[in-house]
């Protein structure tokens, strides 16, 4: 399952080409799906992925994929960069627990993808 993932201004930030790894296009590691979560590699909880969309720890919306519903009105997605290559991944830290997941809202996050990602 391949997903790209978009700002709140169309902008192509990340990617994931196994349905569980992120990639920037850039071809950094910068995080990975577990259950409905992301996570950063150190295991810091970054926010939730349900219905193609990744929300902030408040419930807004931080990126989008081409394959999401619901949320705010998406911008037109801007052309997606080529791939570079990708960096080694790095090991897994212990997942953080994982918080209570908040209401979904139909906003924005104030996050930029890049600051999603840390």
């Amino acid at each position: 399952m391949s997903l790209d993932f978009y700002d709140q201004h169309g902008a192509p930030i990340a990617y994931s080409d196994d349905g569980e790894h992120i990639y920037t296009f850039g071809g950094r590691p910068v995080g990975y799906l577990s259950g409905g979560s992301i996570y950063g590699y150190s295991g810091k909880h970054l926010g939730q992925f349900e219905n193609g969309l990744i929300r902030d720890k408040a419930g807004n919306v931080a990126l989008f994929s081409q394959e999401c519903s619901g949320g705010p009105i998406k911008p037109i997605k801007q052309i997606k960069p080529i791939k570079g290559i990708k960096q080694v991944r790095p090991i897994k830290g212990i997942k953080q627990i994982e918080p209570i997941k908040p209401i979904s809202t139909l906003g924005w996050s104030v996050l930029s993808g890049e600051q999603f990602f840390g």
